[in-house]
């Protein structure tokens, strides 16, 4: 064995007995006898097709909401003075020492019919009756942006950070106005931090459980809650293997379709 891999064996037998054992382990289960009647059944009927769409749906929005509202406040954090990046880093990452249940259990109680945010657009006279925020697609979205925004946002402040000022000084000082400077200096020079961010984003979105399990009130089926369907409820350990094996490989497959998208531009 190479001495120079020595350092890294620790690390390389702890992934092999957490991660490729039971990915293994996983595989084994989802072929029971042998065939591969469990995976026909969840890529060939109809109803399973429609959750695989809606996770995919749901995920690429969740990313989409989380770019348009990520990029502005990293390039914000990486611009402006330090104290106000200290500040904005303090409420990016403050949420992420909260635990996941604790906040959708917190919009929960925002979105209900009669919680905060309804109340408050009833007694300002914009609506008349609450609107539906919950237990439906819009909460999840919610929920689900609210919790992965900061994975956004950081990968975009970094590479924001590392743009010489010089050159968008030296763009302005040639006569370019700010929307050119934008979109032919600074949106070039942070795409790497615009697809690590949507990859994170994106690939997390994938098997979210918790937040669509509790927003969508059983009504917004992802695919992560139609796995501990089938565990918890009709004790269907192959077909929920064979769920797990199928978003495993599509999870893999958008991960290196988006980074064989991004190499060119790291390589600049």
């Amino acid at each position: 064995m190479n001495r120079s891999l020595l350092p890294a064996l620790p690390a390389l037998v702890l992934l092999v007995a957490v991660f490729l054992l039971p990915v293994l382990r996983l595989l084994g289960v989802s072929l029971e006898g042998g065939t591969l009647d469990w995976y026909a059944k969840a890529l060939g009927e109809g109803l399973y097709l429609r959750v695989f769409w809606n996770t995919f749906e749901i995920a690429l929005l969740v990313t989409l909401f989380c770019l348009l509202l990520g990029y502005p406040l990293g390039f914000l954090m990486a611009t402006t003075t330090s104290g106000w990046a200290t500040l904005g880093f303090i409420f990016v990452v403050l949420p992420l020492w909260t635990s996941v249940l604790v906040r959708t259990y917190a919009w929960m109680v925002l979105l209900g019919r009669n919680g905060v945010i309804n109340r408050m657009l009833v007694d300002a006279g914009v609506i008349t009756d609450p609107i539906p925020l919950l237990h439906n697609f819009a909460g999840v979205l919610i929920g689900m942006v609210h919790v992965l925004l900061p994975y956004m946002v950081l990968p975009i402040y970094g590479a924001v950070r590392k743009v010489d000022p010089a050159i968008p000084a030296a763009a302005a000082g040639l006569g370019a106005s700010a929307p050119g400077i934008f979109w032919r200096v600074w949106l070039p020079l942070t795409l790497n931090g615009i697809f690590a961010g949507c990859v994170l984003v994106f690939v997390l979105s994938l098997g979210f459980f918790i937040t669509p399990a509790l927003l969508g009130g059983g009504r917004v089926i992802m695919i992560a809650v139609l796995i501990e369907q089938q565990v918890r409820e009709a004790l269907n350990w192959p077909f929920a293997a064979a769920l797990s094996a199928v978003l495993l490989a599509f999870t893999l497959v958008v991960y290196t379709i988006m980074q064989r998208v991004s190499r060119p531009e790291r390589a600049q």
